[in-house]
């Protein structure tokens, strides 16, 4: 065990704990998940009830895979997916800064979990004690994180993105 290792471990951790914690908060905290699907319909992501779920499952999922370093770069293609969603929904009107609701925040997650997947999950993870390797790092974690990603955030936005026109009078 290294200081790389250890460095790495504390990232897992602290990424995929904050993108579990938002699954969390979707449904224990705040209005839970009815309101948290009133909420995505309000958005435009159709049905909002469904896609409530899913994000809190995507987020509880993805967040613990990441912090046990277990398929870290699928996990990662996740927290990609999630974050372009949300950085292009709800932050993107609202500019870069994370102090007037913009998308910084969602793109540092997303990054960070692109980064994680090209080093791998490292020594002290699941993926190492499993298969003796961490599987799909360096430019095939970026691949496969990053494309992935952008391919399942872009595919979702595209099938159930559907916001309110608004009708000038």
């Amino acid at each position: 065990m290294d200081t790389f290792d250890v460095a790495l471990l504390i990232l897992r951790l602290a990424v995929g704990g904050i993108l579990a914690a938002h699954g969390f908060h979707k449904i224990f905290l705040g209005a839970g998940l009815s309101g948290n699907g009133a909420w995505f319909d309000g958005l435009g992501m159709r049905p909002g009830q469904v896609h409530a779920r899913f994000a809190a499952f995507t987020e509880i999922t993805a967040g613990i895979a990441m912090m046990l370093g277990i398929f870290t770069t699928i996990a990662a293609a996740a927290f990609v997916a999630v974050m372009l969603v949300a950085g292009w929904i709800v932050h993107r009107a609202k500019g870069f800064f994370i102090m007037a609701a913009g998308w910084e925040y969602a793109m540092l997650i997303a990054v960070s979990a692109v980064a994680i997947a090209m080093l791998g999950s490292g020594s002290l993870s699941v993926e190492q004690l499993v298969f003796g390797d961490n599987i799909l790092t360096g430019w095939s974690g970026l691949v496969v994180a990053a494309g992935a990603g952008i391919i399942g955030g872009v595919g979702q936005m595209l099938l159930f993105y559907r916001p309110s026109r608004v009708v000038a009078a």
